[in-house]
């Protein structure tokens, strides 16, 4: 039987895969997972075709360390309003699994060696567009933003759009036009995803007194911010197809999926006038699903002829 003290597990407890598990866990996998799926794609149309697989691995891993280190930092500076909420109740900093300094030394040691890795084995710049991330989620969104405003998941989003960058820069050793439409689409669509999460987990957002949209205004305002946002992102979608010399299969997707995605949000909206019932997680899994299609057709449409 475990003992617990103060809610943490004792050390002596704590086994070496418990360990494993728990700087795994500080990597936050489902949002790295999330992030690395745009990557590819992005990688893919750059080339214009199948780029170098050995230069696809280097950056995968790079961007998974790099977004692995950003996420350790987060969970180490956010450990006090972790062990208030129950979303975050089994962070391994909460349980005890593992010490604030092994988690502190893991985020600095992981951080380090992905700008290095990916200095060199891709190029500067995507080393470089790397470090921007980790300073933007640690710096500008963990530090100052979270607990000071309802806009801190639009700003401090932008670290979640930075793959596309390295991606790009790993390829071409530049950006383009290309690039910052795809950035801007994963800008757009960090609101529309992450607000539904917060309207399900309100209570733990006020209980640990971070001000998300949803704690400081009322769902019709959340739910009228999550349409705006969605049909912005929509737009950006669109508008790489002139600009990307975009073909059919992405054409088609673009537009299917982001209306479905449309549609999606202003029902939330409309129930949330209405004063009836919402399930917002439903648009939380379907912004991940609108995302995987939409980059899905970014990888197809270059090795196509049409």
């Amino acid at each position: 039987m475990d003992v617990a003290v103060d809610g943490r597990v004792a050390e002596r407890q704590v086994s070496a895969m418990d360990k494993v598990r728990g700087y795994i866990s500080l990597t936050k996998p489902r949002v790295m997972e999330l992030l690395l799926v745009t990557t590819f794609p992005v990688m893919i149309l750059a080339q214009g075709g199948i780029p170098n697989l050995w230069l696809v691995l280097a950056t995968l891993v790079g961007g998974a360390l790099s977004a692995g280190s950003a996420s350790a930092f987060n969970c180490y500076i956010d450990r006090d309003i972790d062990r208030l909420m129950d979303r975050t109740s089994q962070r391994p900093l909460v349980t005890g699994v593992l010490s604030d300094r092994e988690a502190l030394v893991f985020a600095w040691a992981t951080g380090v060696v992905s700008i290095v890795w990916l200095a060199l084995t891709t190029n500067y710049l995507a080393a470089a567009l790397a470090l921007v991330a980790i300073l933007i989620y640690v710096l500008l969104y963990t530090l100052v933003l979270k607990r000071r405003t309802p806009q801190n998941i639009v700003w401090g989003g932008t670290a979640g759009c930075m793959p596309v960058l390295i991606g790009w820069a790993a390829v071409t050793n530049s950006l383009s036009w290309e690039a910052l439409i795809l950035f801007g689409i994963i800008f757009l669509w960090t609101p529309p995803h992450y607000w539904p999460l917060s309207m399900k987990y309100r209570d733990d957002y006020k209980t640990a007194g971070v001000p998300m949209l949803a704690v400081v205004r009322g769902r019709v305002v959340v739910g009228l911010q999550i349409v705006l946002y969605a049909w912005a992102m929509v737009a950006c979608s669109l508008l790489l197809i002139p600009v990307g010399h975009m073909g059919l299969v992405y054409t088609a997707t673009a537009v299917l999926a982001g209306a479905w995605f449309l549609y999606e949000s202003h029902r939330l909206y409309s129930r949330s006038i209405r004063d009836l019932s919402i399930k917002p997680m439903r648009v939380f899994h379907g912004s991940i699903t609108y995302l995987t299609l939409v980059f899905l057709a970014v990888a197809i449409d270059p090795l196509l002829p049409f």
